[in-house]
């Protein structure tokens, strides 16, 4: 059996013109910047206008850990955006923006895939609207006027061993995770060892996604501390003079992003913070811009439920206001195999029994979920080889936990393959049933709150954390961060820090590495295990297949 592949598909899309997506939901044209014929970002003075309005009812897709079997997070939330049009609901679509990185190196792009896809797909996975360009400008000038102020003369009296500012990249290189700068003699300042973090991990990006709108977009920049003094009081960005310049360079990074989806649906798609170092969200300011338009908004957060969701509700909703009324977990059954022990060359054979095994992880995330107070349905999103006994399986699964699993068709269908769940996610939401709650107060100690998250999310049974980590979590609860929320940073392939460990485990332990303050964006960075904040790219990496084909159309992408 032969499948059209993700770009064959988008490129046959029949797009209407970026205004007549806008007028679907109340955008007049001259609200509308367009960037050619399909995009456009939507003004300053129409999002705020639209965030005072009345908000429709949010629904956040998550899923299982990922595994290499494939969940199709970003497609369900896409194939759920249209099939909610396609019962007549005013529904919109918010998801996040591709980071060139991960697009060149193994994960591919993040429009979707098969016939929910948002497009322009090619324009998506590449430079876009130029939002990541212009955040790596406004981080690297930072970064830039660090060392420069530290050339001439260094008045504020910076500890050239305690600057905590790195510069960023979007791209996946590792030869740039650790270097010297400044060498070359007196003109070129003083060397001093740093690196390179991927676009996505910058604080500029977690920054950008929180913000409410220009004005605390620069007080956010101003807040970010950039090193410590020799006593280790902290020095900021505002110090520094740097916030006015950088907020102008993300001024038209601040607009939202307005697309379609192959159904012609709206579909905001803005901001892109790592799910596994950041929190891995779309822009609030899309979200609620989103919210006053459209009766149903569906978006999306990164990775499995342990990471996205969880920081979806503790960092975004809580820092936000947002009120989740239905949350969406994306399975399949071939990670559910996978889960289970079949390797992926045996995942087209039936195997009931693995199905069943794996399904511990899945029940682990619909009961971490609910914790939250949120109802969740499980979204089964079907490949071709699945058999009916093991679907089955996973509904019966689902079931004996107390939510309902409904298979779904999208991939191969479109909005026709996803009404079930579109009928059942929009009653669930009418319904109201939400009783929405973070896991853990803004008072508890910060070092609680990582022990919150891991025992009650992960099941760990310890945090081992040195003396030093935990003392600076106490310098910074006397400095009054205290209230902040973690941002937990760890593998995405599995509920502890070992990414070769799936399923559901028990009696592990969460070692904590580095903690990061984050002042700006508002959340303590919380490293566990070996996580990268620069991937690198790997044997083969996607780059190799990407190229103009005879007829000068785009080849590769996925």
């Amino acid at each position: 059996m032969t499948f059209k592949t993700d770009i064959e598909i988008a490129r046959e899309a029949s797009k209407k013109p970026i205004q007549e997506i806008g007028a679907k939901l109340g955008i007049p044209s001259d609200h509308l910047l367009p960037f050619g014929h399909d995009k456009a970002k939507i003004s300053q003075a129409f999002v705020a206008d639209a965030r005072m309005r009345k908000r429709g009812k949010l629904i956040l897709v998550t899923a299982i850990n990922p595994t290499p079997a494939g969940e199709g997070k970003t497609t369900t939330t896409v194939g759920l955006g249209d099939g909610l049009n396609a019962i007549g609901k005013r529904a919109a679509i918010c998801i996040r923006e591709a980071s060139l990185g991960p697009n060149f190196g193994m994960k591919g792009g993040a429009a979707g895939g098969g016939y929910a896809q948002v497009v322009p797909m090619e324009d998506m996975n590449l430079h876009f609207t130029g939002d990541f360009h212009a955040i790596t400008s406004a981080h690297n000038l930072l970064s830039a006027m660090i060392d420069n102020h530290i050339y001439w003369g260094n008045e504020l009296e910076i500890d050239e061993r305690r600057i905590t500012w790195r510069r960023v990249m979007d791209m996946n290189d590792r030869a740039l995770r650790d270097m010297v700068i400044s060498l070359g003699g007196v003109s070129n300042g003083f060397a001093r060892q740093t690196g390179f973090d991927i676009t996505v991990a910058s604080e500029v990006m977690a920054i950008l996604c929180l913000a409410a709108d220009l004005e605390d977009l620069q007080r956010r920049l101003g807040d970010i501390v950039i090193a410590y003094k020799r006593d280790k009081t902290p020095i900021y960005c505002r110090d520094i003079g740097a916030e006015g310049a950088m907020t102008v360079l993300l001024k038209d990074a601040m607009q939202p992003n307005l697309v379609q989806t192959l159904e012609n649906n709206p579909a905001f798609v803005h901001g892109g913070p790592f799910a596994n170092i950041a929190h891995g969200c779309n822009s609030v300011v899309a979200t609620q811009t989103a919210l006053g338009l459209a009766d149903y908004v569906v978006t999306e957060a990164g990775f499995g439920a342990d990471l996205g969701a969880e920081k979806f509700f503790n960092i975004k909703c809580r820092k936000a206001g947002l009120t989740p009324a239905v949350a969406v977990i994306v399975a399949t059954v071939r990670a559910m195999k996978m889960n289970g022990g079949v390797a992926k060359a045996d995942l087209g054979t039936e195997n009931v029994d693995a199905v069943q095994k794996g399904c511990a992880n899945l029940g682990r995330h619909i009961e971490n979920v609910k914790s939250f107070g949120v109802p969740v349905v499980v979204a089964i999103n079907h490949f071709h080889s699945d058999t009916d006994a093991e679907v089955a399986a996973v509904k019966d699964f689902v079931a004996s936990v107390g939510s309902e699993a409904i298979l779904c068709r999208h991939w191969a269908e479109g909005s026709a393959g996803v009404t079930d769940l579109a009928m059942r996610v929009a009653e669930l939401a009418d319904a109201e049933r939400s009783q929405f709650a973070p896991l853990y107060p803004d008072d508890m100690p910060l070092f609680e709150k990582i022990e919150t998250v891991a025992r009650r999310i992960y099941r760990a049974d310890a945090v081992l954390a040195d003396a030093k980590i935990r003392n600076q979590l106490k310098e910074w609860e006397l400095a009054g961060y205290g209230t902040l929320p973690v941002c937990m940073a760890k593998t995405q392939y599995s509920f502890s820090t070992d990414p070769d460990l799936r399923g559901a485990p028990l009696n592990h332990s969460v070692p904590v590495r580095e903690v990061r303050l984050s002042a700006g964006a508002g959340f303590i960075v919380v490293i566990c295990g070996e996580i990268m904040t620069m991937p690198g790219l790997p044997r083969k990496p996607a780059a190799q297949t990407i190229r103009f084909n005879e007829d000068g159309l785009v080849e590769g992408l996925f």
